[in-house]
């Protein structure tokens, strides 16, 4: 990483950055989370969303012209981005939502991460950009742009590719590169998995070292799914090679031997939130007295939706190692190691831990209601291991508790992946049922 930002890297040359971000797949592996929503709409520590990361990012290093991709129930995404982003008349930008769609050139879903972007070129265009960076929808990081940017001049490179190390168990789940001394990029294999391979992707000690980097047990560089590409370079190999449907799986290792692809290293913490076991690890993570992510840096805001939302109220309960969110109601219960989204309500003699409260889209009052079982956790309620959706209910003396040695299934209201009990969206669990 370079000592000194170059001269050329400020807020004028980033006018010349637009951004991608990939959030078209249907996120199988975080079902039922995306079962009426766009992975990058998936909700994060109660008030966030997904997108918000990569879109704060931008923002904080000076990208305002963005398009975010995707094809799958993007409703509730358009309806966040629209609700949220928007600059002012003296700050010229904007984020939009570039979903699938048919037209007279293109008439099938998008095939992978390189075909998304071929299939919006059209529009990805008018980001009017000198430089492309495409990111991911469903990460969590801290990331300055400009450094990133950086790497990419000082490097006089075609592509760049953000890499961090990960460890020999780790490394079959990334694209896994071997750079040369001047941090080009000599070999790039997406997901290896055999082990001779791997053991010719082994980082040399001596090339962390030149990047300031410690390989601490972590001797593969991996990419983030974050890079930077010339805008021009990026258009002509999506429209020469149709046949390149995905960045790690064709573009990056075929442009090896034409390109300048080097490596730009970080260091920071990295989440990919690609399943609902990920998401939950780092969501509890982020409960802990120092998580891995700070939400609370007043330099570096994770912007989201203004809702003007009541502070929190809480009678006589037990809270240990809880985010609260706003609007939410919380009576004579007991809470530990969880997130209560906005807008929750916690009815006496509830407990609950080591779970995800969604929490509501709307408050509910008792005459507008007609259900037999109110938004919220009811009274008495136990729930354990356990991930409760946006607008769910959750009716008196019910259990819930996830545990490992729960095998997957599917219900109504429903469902357990990886020992964690997740209730859909709008779900009912009447009174006295027992999950786990």
């Amino acid at each position: 990483m370079p000592k000194k930002r170059p001269s050329a890297i400020d807020a004028d040359f980033m006018q010349q950055v637009g951004a991608i971000v990939l959030g078209g797949g249907r996120g199988t592996r975080l079902y039922p989370l995306t079962k009426v929503r766009a992975k990058p709409a998936v909700p994060l520590c109660g008030r966030y969303r997904l997108v918000d990361i990569p879109l704060s990012n931008c923002i904080h290093s000076g990208i305002k012209r963005i398009s975010v991709l995707t094809q799958f129930n993007s409703h509730s995404l358009n309806r966040h981005i629209s609700n949220t982003y928007r600059f002012d008349n003296f700050t010229p930008g904007y984020v939009e939502v570039l979903a699938a769609e048919q037209t007279d050139g293109v008439g099938d879903w998008f095939q992978g991460t390189a075909d998304a972007v071929r299939k919006q070129l059209l529009h990805i265009r008018d980001l009017k950009a000198k430089y492309y960076l495409v990111l991911s929808g469903d990460q969590l990081y801290h990331m300055d742009y400009r450094e990133l940017m950086a790497t990419h001049i000082a490097k006089g490179a075609d592509i760049t590719v953000s890499a961090l190390p990960v460890s020999r168990k780790d490394a079959p789940g990334f694209g896994v590169m071997k750079l040369r001394a001047n941090g080009r990029i000599r070999e790039f294999v997406e997901k290896p998995t055999d082990a001779a391979v791997l053991d010719t992707l082994v980082t040399p000690e001596k090339v962390f070292n030149d990047f300031g980097l410690s390989a601490e047990g972590k001797p593969y560089l991996a990419s983030m799914g974050v890079y930077v590409f010339n805008a021009d370079l990026l258009e002509r190999l999506l429209i020469e090679h149709s046949e390149w449907i995905d960045f790690g799986k064709e573009l990056l290792p075929y442009s090896l031997a034409t390109q300048n692809v080097v490596a730009h290293p970080f260091s920071g913490f990295w989440e990919d939130i690609g399943t609902v076991r990920s998401y939950f690890d780092v969501s509890m993570a982020m409960t802990s007295p120092n998580p891995p992510f700070e939400l609370h840096n007043p330099k570096y805001e994770i912007h989201t939706r203004h809702r003007a939302l009541p502070g929190v109220r809480v009678e006589n309960a037990q809270m240990r190692n809880v985010i609260v969110c706003g609007g939410s109601r919380i009576q004579r219960s007991k809470i530990e190691d969880s997130i209560v989204g906005i807008r929750s309500i916690v009815r006496p003699g509830a407990q609950i831990a080591r779970s995800i409260i969604l929490g509501n889209e709307f408050f509910e009052t008792e005459d507008s209601s007609g259900a037999s079982v109110p938004m919220g956790i009811g009274p008495n309620s136990k729930i354990k291991n356990a991930i409760i959706d946006h607008n769910a209910r959750i009716g008196k003396n019910v259990v819930i508790r996830g545990s490992n040695r729960l095998k997957d299934r599917d219900a109504d209201d429903y469902c357990v992946r990886d020992g964690i009990v997740i209730v859909f969206k709008n779900g009912v669990i009447p009174d006295g049922a027992v999950i786990g």
